[in-house]
């Protein structure tokens, strides 16, 4: 079996090709949350918080030098802000995922709790005919 052909073989898998649609509707998810994150929830919080701006909180370890400019010295920080926007991210991303397993789990419960007629007819015939034994 040639390498082609193997590659062919694994690529067509379900589970390959369902893996990356998932990485692709993921990419596309994260941009959506880091929407929601910059644009909807931070600014609200900022103001109540009293004007602070999460991204831009840093601590300064070195200042920039940019009075020589043959020569300047970029700004050495820490950038705590992008980090905490980072975890709130990531809390939204994970509670969304939760939720939307919960879903799909309640869904999967009631169709699993609907039994087939033709289940619940094969399954009187087998205790009929226990009974009649």
């Amino acid at each position: 079996m040639s390498v082609l052909q193997e590659f062919k073989e694994f690529a067509m898998r379900g589970n390959v090709v369902d893996m990356a649609v998932g990485v692709v509707i993921g990419g596309a998810f994260g941009k959506i949350v880091t929407s929601l994150v910059n644009d909807v929830i931070m600014p609200p919080l900022g103001w109540v918080t009293g004007g602070i701006d999460f991204s831009a909180m840093k601590v300064v370890i070195r200042q920039a030098d940019n009075s020589n400019p043959a020569h300047k010295i970029p700004e050495i920080a820490v950038a705590y802000g992008s980090f905490i926007n980072s975890i709130l991210a990531f809390l939204i991303v994970a509670f969304a995922i939760f939720m939307l397993v919960k879903i799909i789990n309640r869904f999967y419960s009631k169709a699993a709790a609907a039994t087939p007629p033709e289940v619940v007819l094969l399954t009187e015939i087998r205790d009929l005919l226990k009974n009649k034994q």
